[in-house]
């Protein structure tokens, strides 16, 4: 059966709105840059890369697209293993949080000329277009579920074969770009294939069309561990008076769930003292740099004690000085998460009690920790779903549900060799990408 033509024409009559909506509310998109500059000063740097603008580059790049910081931290294994194979890499990331990260990652390598780390540029075809003839890419690799119509029209137009990375198609999203935004729904028929973490997921792109699909599992159970900062954790949790205390990392908390926890760990600590058990220790990682003053401030306003980790510990984790005494250490810092998951005997990994949904998991489950997440785990459904079902992972219904899993006696005990068995039967997502995308390339080019 020959696939109907991409983009239909109604697809292309709202691609030429969308192309208005770039030109005349390019100011504005500029005004929010400049805007969001005023917390984080790199969103307005580097402008000229907005806009598609580099020197040439001698050799053809490979292209991953990783927004943010999760989508980078979930490619950096792909990206070593490009690299290693000998392939120039160039990343695009649209806010600072991916940019840095991709800096301290592979800062050898962007010094060495081997990997460019630059930000994506506006989702017009001209500084694509601009983009394409730098970097001259090999093929492009977008991570986990980024439809941007401008960077798939733009890469069909020039030849790039594009396609899905780590994809995964949550259920609230597919579930309203199938009924409401069925145009939306059309875009993923313009990826070159898609490559996705299970066959629940591979189910719904062929249902909106898109059949060159691959099932290659969950890059983020390849990322490497930084030995240096499960090292540093137990003799920080020592020195914090923390060693013969249970331990609890709240993980990627975000927006909107700060008073929850607070509220939580305040009762916590206070059931613990009247039932004469030993009070936990909390170190609490916000989601977003931006926000580690305010979420300071809502935690004292709760009447916890804490400390700041850029306060009482150095560069290398080492402690400054006399231990302070606090019941909670506020990770306000970056590209330190295994650290903080490492101190912990239980891990809650946020955006789970709020509906934009649950956070990665699969930092805590590497290091073999136990994980309780909120009800709203659509946006983790791979590996939510077989995490649960293994009893490795727990989805507590609201903030009370909580607050009973934390009472004194209730300490959710794991062993964690179960751990490791899911772990390691859910690995081996790089193989199978690199393995993959010449098979998907080769069929999308049979296909016309």
């Amino acid at each position: 059966m020959t696939p109907p033509p991409f983009p239909s024409p109604r697809l292309r009559r709202a691609l030429m709105a969308y192309r208005v909506f770039w030109v005349l509310g390019l100011p504005l998109v500029l005004g929010y840059l400049l805007w969001r500059a005023r917390r984080d000063r790199l969103y307005a740097a580097h402008l000229g890369q907005r806009f598609g603008l580099h020197r040439r580059r001698n050799a053809p790049h490979v292209w991953i697209h990783a927004v943010s910081l999760g989508e980078l931290r979930s490619a950096v294994p792909l990206i070593r293993a490009l690299l290693a194979r000998g392939e120039r890499v160039v990343t695009t990331h649209f806010t600072p949080a991916g940019l840095r990260e991709a800096r301290r990652v592979f800062g050898p390598e962007i010094e060495i000329g081997t990997l460019s780390a630059c930000y994506v540029p506006f989702d017009d075809p001209r500084p694509y277009r601009r983009f394409f003839r730098a970097f001259r890419p090999k093929y492009g690799l977008v991570m986990e579920i980024e439809f941007w119509p401008g960077m798939i029209i733009a890469a069909r137009r020039a030849g790039v074969p594009l396609m899905l990375c780590n994809g995964q198609y949550p259920t609230r999203t597919f579930e309203r770009d199938r009924t409401k935004h069925p145009l939306r729904g059309e875009l993923v028929r313009g990826f070159a294939g898609v490559m996705v973490k299970s066959e629940l997921q591979a189910a719904r792109f062929r249902e909106l069309g898109q059949h060159n699909v691959a099932i290659t599992g969950e890059m983020r159970f390849e990322q490497s561990i930084p030995p240096e900062q499960t090292a540093a954790a137990p003799h920080v949790r020592q020195w914090l008076g923390a060693a013969a205390r249970p331990v609890i990392t709240i993980a990627s908390a975000i927006e909107g769930e700060d008073a929850l926890y607070a509220r939580t760990i305040a009762d916590t600590l206070a059931a613990h003292d009247a039932a004469g058990a030993a009070r936990p220790f909390f170190v609490y990682v916000p989601r977003a740099p931006e926000r580690f003053d305010t979420v300071a401030d809502i935690l004292s306003d709760a009447g916890l004690r804490l400390a700041r980790r850029s306060a009482v510990l150095g560069p290398d984790l080492a402690p400054a000085g006399t231990a302070p005494e606090v019941d909670l250490l506020l990770g306000d810092s970056m590209g330190e998460m295994y650290f903080y998951l490492a101190m912990a005997d239980q891990v809650i990994v946020g955006g789970g009690f709020h509906p934009k949904g649950a956070h990665n998991v699969s930092e805590a489950l590497a290091l073999c920790k136990p994980v309780l997440v909120g009800p709203h785990v659509w946006t983790i459904e791979y590996p939510a779903r077989e995490a649960i079902a293994a009893g490795v992972l727990k989805s507590l219904e609201d903030g009370d549900a909580l607050t009973r899993a934390l009472a004194p006696g209730a300490v959710w005990d794991v062993p964690p060799e179960r751990i490791e068995r899911f772990f390691r039967a859910h690995s081996g997502a790089v193989d199978k990408t690199l393995a993959a995308v010449p098979r998907l390339i080769a069929a999308q080019q049979g296909a016309r």
